[in-house]
Order: C-alpha cells, then sequence, then structure tokens
C-alpha cells in the first residue's frame, strides 16, 4: 500500500499533464496538419489541371510548391498504373488523429494496445513528414511552404501525443523516468529546443534563399 501511494505521488500532476490540455493540443495540430492536407490537395488538382500557371505558394525558386510537387517523392505511393499524392494520405492520417484526440478529450481512456499503436502511428507519421522534409532540403533544393507548415503541425501532434500516452493512457506502465521527465516540467525545455533545432537547420540549409525574389 505504501508502494503504491509513492507512485500515485510520483504521477505528473496539474492542469498541464491533464487529458483536457495534452488532447487539446493535440487536436489542433491535427486540425491545422489537416486544413493543410487539404490545402495541398486542392493545389495538386489545380496544377493537373493548369500544368504552366503558378500555385499561389510559389514564392521563389526555394520556396515554391509547384517544384516540389513536380518530384517524385510527392506521389511516392504508386498502385494500377497510378500515383497517389501524399495530401490525400494525409488528409486520411490526420482524420483518424483528430478522431482519437476528441476521444482523449473526451476522457475515454483507451485499450493498451490501441494507445500503443496510436503512438506507433504518431512515430511514423512524424518520421515520414521529416523524410519528406529532408529530401526537400537536401534533394530537391526547395521548400513548400504549406509542407513546412505540416511538419510542425506534425511535430507538436507528436510532442502532445507522447506527452497524452505517458500521462493520461500510464504508458509504459513502469517507466517511472518519463513520469519524472513530464513532472518535472523538462519536456517543455526539449519540446523549445526541438523546433528552434528544426527552424535553426532550415535556415541553414536554405539560407538567405529563402528571402530571394
Amino acid at each position: 500500500m505504501n508502494e503504491q501511494s509513492e507512485l500515485t505521488e510520483l504521477e505528473p500532476r496539474g492542469w498541464r499533464h491533464s487529458a483536457v490540455w495534452t488532447y487539446l493540443i493535440m487536436l489542433l495540430a491535427t486540425g491545422t496538419a489537416l486544413v493543410v492536407s487539404f490545402i495541398l490537395s486542392a493545389e495538386t488538382l489545380q496544377m493537373a489541371r493548369e500544368p504552366h500557371q503558378l500555385l499561389s505558394c510559389d514564392v521563389n525558386a526555394v520556396l515554391s510548391c509547384s517544384t516540389v510537387a513536380q518530384s517524385w517523392q510527392a506521389e511516392i505511393v504508386k498502385f494500377g498504373g497510378l500515383s497517389y499524392p501524399n495530401a490525400f494520405f494525409g488528409i486520411a492520417a490526420e482524420s483518424v488523429f483528430a478522431t482519437i484526440a476528441v476521444l482523449g478529450l473526451a476522457k475515454v481512456k483507451m485499450p493498451r494496445w490501441f494507445a500503443i499503436c496510436t503512438w506507433l502511428g504518431g512515430l511514423a507519421a512524424l518520421a515520414y513528414s521529416y523524410w519528406l522534409t529532408s529530401q526537400s532540403m537536401f534533394v530537391i533544393h526547395a521548400m513548400c511552404p504549406w509542407c513546412m507548415v505540416l511538419m510542425f503541425s506534425t511535430t507538436i501532434q507528436f510532442m502532445a501525443l507522447s506527452h497524452a500516452t505517458v500521462t493520461v493512457q500510464c504508458l509504459p506502465r513502469k517507466a517511472q523516468g518519463l513520469r519524472k521527465y513530464y513532472r518535472l516540467n523538462f519536456d517543455l525545455m526539449v519540446d523549445v529546443l526541438w523546433v528552434v533545432a528544426l527552424c535553426v537547420l532550415i535556415i541553414v540549409v536554405e539560407g538567405p534563399m529563402l528571402f530571394a525574389h
């Protein structure tokens, strides 16, 4: 009983670790990613109808949605002789994450397997987003503004999902180190450094060309 009481005292407490806050942040980030996915899908269709017309997010040679959209990385899924834009899969994936965030806001205690699969799905989405970003920066040498928004929103979505998985869903069950990490608010510092590192990387790699005309 004493051991159980000690473990309870070590659990993260306060509004920042609650289901409402963690899943609200996840929902806001997911909503942003979903809207951007719809915009990218619409621009893909526009480009198919008018191949030679510039898109609204074509700012210069580096900030160019058209350049990224015309690369093979923008349509890596091919089936039956057809290729499918990444944005279409983004709509499907983000719709699932939005549903999960709403369930979390309703304080639904998810089955252990479901919570684990959700976190793994978030990790896969983050890895895929970072792969696409690295391809844009180091292979295509062009950045899509909407894709950058999508990358940052996916990052925040994963941060919030990880937070909720540990503090709300209590997984992994015996990971006291992770609970201490959130209880002492170390995650705030790590998350800020994470976002700053992404911004610095983009600026260092692309440099002044981002703002050229």
